[in-house]
């Protein structure tokens, strides 16, 4: 299995690039943070740890310094991926690098909109460019994969606002995205769909909430939070898409790692199967409060 793991720095896509790693594939870890550079995220994680962690599952992590706005460095990615293996399996977009950008339950005339406009470049342009380049590898196939990383289902975010208009309007873009691969690869036999992880435990969030991974029960925020999940578990989810055959069916669809992990029998790290989406959405009964541990 040949795959890109477009955004693969850190949080779900490095999550996913692992997990690809472990079922054995080559996996092009793909993002501007490395070593000698870091990106305006400003975060310590780079694209060659990811690498490094894709080889120790078992598969070959190869990390490709690339700017995804940048139609000619993704262009020559595609010629690498070519020239290398000429094809590709698996690709996988979850270019984000905006957590900077905006700002909760703000109104647009009160948002800085040149960072409005940059976010939604990073979320939605950066994913186009990329398939743009490296679909044509793919289609020379039967059977290949687009995933697109997003944040909550359509069916979540059809009836709710997500807070912010920029933000709302890149993850409802990149589930549309999913959809879109989906009937683009139709008729070469591939598939394309979206997956959303849960209340992820990344880098960033467990660095927000003061806790690292050992001790993140105690971060004092919303209830939901115990309901969270690490990288691992949408990436495991990935993973057993990747490589079922029969993956078509789920062809044009918006989905949970949740959904993936019921679907495929799949559990998080710790042997727990989170179900956050399911406690943000199942009715309550007046005056009484869900248990989070009845989610996991």
């Amino acid at each position: 299995m040949i795959a890109v793991v477009a955004g693969a720095t850190r949080g779900t896509g490095r999550g996913i690039a692992v997990a690809l790693g472990a079922a054995g594939a080559t996996v092009y870890c793909t993002g501007r943070s490395t070593r000698r550079q870091r990106s305006e995220m400003n975060r310590p994680e780079t694209i060659e740890e990811t690498a490094e962690l894709v080889t120790a599952a078992g598969g070959t992590g190869i990390p490709v310094q690339v700017d995804h706005l940048d139609p000619a460095q993704v262009e020559a990615l595609a010629e690498r991926v070519d020239r290398a293996h000429g094809r590709l399996d698996v690709l996988v977009n979850d270019v984000w690098g905006s957590d900077h950008l905006w700002d909760w339950e703000t109104p647009v005339w009160k948002h800085d909109m040149e960072k409005g406009f940059r976010l939604l470049r990073l979320a939605i342009d950066t994913h186009v460019i990329t398939s743009g380049h490296l679909l044509p590898l793919m289609i020379r196939n039967e059977g290949g994969l687009v995933v697109e990383v997003t944040d909550g289902t359509w069916a979540f975010n059809e009836t709710r606002y997500r807070d912010n208009v920029y933000y709302d309007l890149a993850k409802v873009s990149v589930n549309r995205l999913g959809f879109a691969w989906a009937n683009e690869l139709r008729p070469y036999g591939g598939t394309g769909v979206a997956v959303t992880p849960g209340f992820l435990r990344s880098e960033a969030m467990l660095d927000n909430f003061g806790v690292t991974e050992d001790n993140w029960r105690e971060a004092k925020v919303d209830p939901a939070w115990q309901v969270s999940e690490t990288p691992a578990y949408v990436g495991r989810g990935v993973a057993a898409l990747a490589t079922d055959p029969d993956r078509q069916r789920w062809s044009g669809r918006s989905v949970s790692s949740e959904e993936l992990a019921e679907a495929y029998g799949l559990t998080d790290v710790d042997g727990s199967r989170p179900r956050v989406w399911s406690f943000l959405t199942e009715p309550r009964e007046p005056g009484k409060e869900l248990d989070p541990a009845d989610y996991r």
